[in-house]
This record gives C-alpha cells, structure tokens and sequence, in this order.
C-alpha cells in the first residue's frame, strides 16, 4: 500500500525566545516630495484674485454711477398731490378735512422743519406765532384753516360742497405762496 505523505506542508518554526520576528516592519510617514514652482502657483492665485477683486470693484462703481439719479420730489409737489388725492374723498367732509389737514401739516413740516405733526392744533398755532415763518396775513389764513377743519373732524358739523372746496382751495394757496424762498428788499432770504 501507498503511504500518504505530506512533504510540501508548511513547516512554522518554533518562536525565539525574545518572541519578536524581524520579517515584518510598521509603516513609514510619507515622504514629502519637494515642488520648486509651488511658490509660483501661489503668487499666479492671489494675482487671479486681485484682478477679480479689483475688476468687480469697479464694475459695482460704474453700475452705481450709472443709475439714474431720481431727484427727490419737492415738498411742495407731494403737497399738491395729496391735495389732490384728497378730493376723491369730498362726499365725506370728516375724512376730506382730515387728509386735507394732514397734507398741509405734512407739507409745513417738511418744508419748515416744523413739527407740524405731531402737535394739535392748539400747539401748533402758539409754536407758530412765535416764529416768522410765514407772514401775518399766512398765519390768520393757517389759523382759520386748521379751526375750520377741527370744527369738521370734532364737531361733526357737515358744510355744504362749497365749504370744502374753498378749505381745499385755502390750503392749495398756502402751499403756493410758501413753495419758494421770498427775498426781502434788504436782499436777505427769508423762507416763504
């Protein structure tokens, strides 16, 4: 009969007695490989985005240059519109006075610098004679505008049309005689 042998099996030698084997070793760190033009990347990026940078800069300044500058609408002109947009609220003598007033009171104060808002009537007309703002024959017409609208707004008394109008129409001839600045004959400004 065949023996059966096993003459190619793996023969493992007995460990040393330090218990250590020196076939196998750890890993080393990578070895860093020196680049003489990485210097050269670097200045060509900041160069990029300098040029992107300053290119960018100027396209925002000629683009804000460029738009058109809308003028502000002077005082006197949104007096007139609102004005204006009051008479559509006419057949309601209440809200008419109410817009009427508060576009007059918003036109002083925008064209005076006159805290015309946010004081009532009372407040207003005392401020209002201590100043030369307006002239005499302005403040009495200012007065009576304002007392006749309050009269409207607080005491519910209903004018006919034509009172109304003529509120409006007061109110209008203000705006006008104060839109521009008067010169006396001194030759001093004095604003009107």
């Amino acid at each position: 009969m065949a023996t059966i042998s096993n003459n190619a099996a793996l023969i493992v030698p007995p460990p040393t007695s330090k218990g250590i084997t020196n076939d196998i070793r750890g890993v080393k760190p990578p070895v860093a490989v020196p680049n003489d033009w990485a210097w050269v990347i670097w200045v060509l990026g900041a160069l990029v985005a300098l040029v992107a940078a300053v290119w960018a800069w100027r396209r925002w300044q000629k683009q804000r240059l460029h738009k058109l500058m809308v003028p502000p609408t002077p005082p006197h002109v949104r007096a007139r519109q609102r004005l204006h947009a009051a008479l559509t609220h006419i057949q309601d003598p209440r809200l008419f006075c109410g817009e009427v007033s508060g576009a007059l009171r918003v036109y002083l104060e925008e064209r005076f610098r006159f805290h015309a808002t946010e004081r009532t009537t009372e407040e207003f007309l005392i401020e209002l004679q201590n100043t030369n703002i307006l002239t005499v024959q302005q403040k009495q017409s200012l007065t009576d505008f304002l007392q006749s609208c309050d009269l409207l707004k607080f005491a519910r008394y209903e004018p006919a049309e034509s009172a109304l109008r003529d509120l409006h129409h007061c109110a209008l001839r203000l705006v006008d005689e104060t839109q521009y600045e008067r010169v006396t004959a001194e030759g001093a400004t004095v604003n009107a």
